[in-house]
């Protein structure tokens, strides 16, 4: 029917780029190809052959059309937001336009963190590294300068005409940030400190150099202020007014005006307390029969026992004392004495240590004594400070069933060091103290003080005095095994007794030998009286009866040696001494010889 195109037709090809523009360009040029094959080939006027009509197009190629149809925006510096249009005025932001802001926000916040780092090397606030890390933890800050700067174009006219990178550089200069920046550093700040109580003030600093000055009034110095910035807490938010009325209050209770700096610094978390929660926690142990004074001096010991801990951890802890006995008073001067107890953990700290005294035979009294008298232990570890020492005792020779005694009777031996106190004391005793081997146990179960005793200043001194008089090593430890407590006595109370002995009562140094506990008793109360009573009655009898015993028992011995004596004058009886009546043990027999032995030494 119709005739083929000419060959130059056929010949005749359409650049095509896209989908898209390939169709548009051949819609636009279809018209003109037509008129030129009707010229070129009359034949196919009037029923031209067309080539095949395009297929329909995609939903995606008609997003596409729609999206380069879209008008483009005007080009702005990085991080401006156009206006919105009128749809998201209505309906709100869309998926790509809340993205859109997103990306703003965040190039402006780069920008802001920017300007920071470069104030802060501009400053000479540090290294590039530290300024890096400081300017991280800032990020709240880093948020206000943002907003300061945005805000400066609408609030000062002076401003409008800056860039954003410009304004954010003026805000932070105006803050005074750098400054203050370099004064926490110099008082020992880190960088994650200064961050916190940059970030915790919200950002405003003017509040933030009146809270130091504030805090500078009430006595906290040096190192202390950055400490109670960095820990206090929300407290910089906080008004002045209620910050004065809580320092005001533990005026009032005891605390001293000059202790109120001390005590904040060791416990910020103070100034966070509401006025009402601070008298509760006051009147928690004022309750327990403390006054102003152990009030005072007990939070000024530890702050933490009235601000860190909850009430109900602190009523907990009350009631776990008072089951070993303690009366309400009696709870009261023990906190007021060692406040520390109440930062012990209960199921950690006291019932190991419960559980553990037990098992040494320690009684519910015993436990009583040991609190009273040195609260320290139940703030002391068991496995690594407590346990070592029991095991030391037990190896020098104290025996297991005497451990709990010496504890009860000797509570702070635990709060000594093993090393540098237990130990050189107990060599000191076997050596120039002149304790044998098998009497160290028996010596430190009778009198466990000497371990507390100094060497240089008092175990030494006492060693040298008895030397002094003739009494030789192996012998002076005889007597120390007989009466541990011999070495203990200060030498001044000592010298008189000596003299008196050996010079009016006339006695030999085998008397004391014999019976070293002499130096236990009153000189005024007890030896000059008794003494001058043998002499009144021309008797005579060994230290050990002339001391011992009550009144009564010593005016009846000397009742009887006065009879033993009338009779020996009378020719009606032997003669008896006193001494002989007693039977000797083996103990006295041995220090008996050991004089002797001492004696014969001075005679040679």
């Amino acid at each position: 029917m119709a005739a083929a195109l000419p060959h130059s037709h056929l010949r005749l090809h359409l650049p095509l780029r896209t989908p898209d523009s390939s169709r548009r360009h051949h819609r636009l040029r279809l018209p003109s190809l037509v008129a030129a094959s009707r010229l070129q080939n009359p034949t196919t006027a009037t029923n031209p052959v067309l080539p095949p009509a395009a297929p329909a197009p995609s939903a995606a190629l008609l997003a596409a059309e729609g999206a380069s149809l879209a008008p483009r925006r005007e080009h702005r510096f990085p991080g401006s937001v156009s206006a919105p249009t009128t749809s998201a005025a209505a309906g709100g932001l869309t998926e790509a336009e809340d993205a859109v802001l997103r990306r703003a926000l965040e190039v402006r916040r780069a920008v802001a963190a920017e300007a920071l780092v470069a104030a802060l090397s501009g400053g000479k606030v540090g290294g590039l590294t530290y300024i890096n890390n400081l300017t991280a933890r800032m990020g709240p800050f880093v948020d206000r300068v943002v907003v300061e700067a945005a805000a400066m174009r609408r609030d000062r006219p002076d401003l409008a005409h800056m860039s954003f990178n410009a304004r954010a550089k003026v805000y932070i200069q105006e803050s005074g940030l750098v400054d203050l920046v370099k004064w926490f550093k110099h008082n020992a700040m880190t960088y994650p400190q200064i961050a916190k109580v940059v970030c915790a003030c919200s950002g405003d600093l003017g509040k933030l150099r009146m809270m130091i000055k504030w805090l500078r009034s009430i006595y906290v110095k040096g190192d202390f202020l950055g400490r109670v910035l960095a820990n206090g807490g929300s407290f910089l938010n906080r008004s002045f007014e209620e910050l004065e009325e809580i320092i005001d209050y533990l005026e009032s209770c005891g605390v001293r005006r000059d202790w109120i700096g001390y005590v904040v610094s060791r416990c910020p978390q103070l100034l966070n307390l509401s006025l009402d929660e601070l008298e509760t926690r006051v009147r928690f142990y004022t309750d327990m029969g403390m006054d102003e004074k152990d009030f005072g001096t007990m939070v000024y010991d530890y702050p933490r026992v009235l601000g860190f801990l909850s009430l109900e951890e602190m009523n907990s802890k009350v009631q776990y004392l008072k089951e070993f006995g303690l009366s309400n008073e009696e709870l009261g001067r023990l906190l007021a004495f060692k406040p520390q107890l109440m930062a012990c953990s209960i199921e950690e700290r006291w019932k190991p240590l419960v559980k553990y005294l037990y098992h040494l035979n320690v009684s519910r009294d015993g436990m009583k004594r040991m609190l009273l008298v040195q609260p320290t232990i139940f703030c002391l570890d068991l496995e690594t400070v407590i346990a070592p020492k029991v095991q030391f005792l037990q190896d020098i020779g104290v025996r297991s069933d005497a451990i709990g005694n010496v504890l009860v009777k000797f509570p702070p031996v635990l709060t000594y060091s093993l090393y540098k106190k237990i130990r050189p004391v107990v060599i000191f005793l076997l050596t120039k103290g002149g304790v044998k081997q098998d009497d160290i146990g028996k010596v430190i179960a009778l009198d466990p003080q000497l371990l507390g005793c100094s060497i240089a200043h008092k175990l030494e001194v006492s060693v040298k005095y008895f030397r002094s008089l003739g009494i030789y090593h192996f012998v002076l430890g005889q007597m120390v095994a007989d009466f541990p407590a011999l070495l203990r006595y200060n030498v001044d109370i000592l010298k008189p007794k000596y003299q008196y002995l050996r010079r009016v009562m006339v006695r030999p140094l085998k008397d004391l030998i014999e019976f070293p506990r002499f130096f236990s008793y009153s000189l005024e109360d007890r030896i000059e009286p008794r003494h001058q009573t043998l002499v009144a009655n021309r008797v005579n009898m060994k230290l050990r009866y002339m001391l011992t015993g009550s009144d009564e028992e010593f005016a009846q011995r000397v009742q009887e040696a006065v009879e033993r004596r009338v009779r020996f004058e009378a020719g009606k009886g032997i003669v008896e001494t006193f001494s002989n009546a007693a039977q000797t043990s083996k103990e006295e027999e041995t220090t008996a010889a050991a004089a002797a032995y001492q004696n014969s030494i001075e005679v040679d």
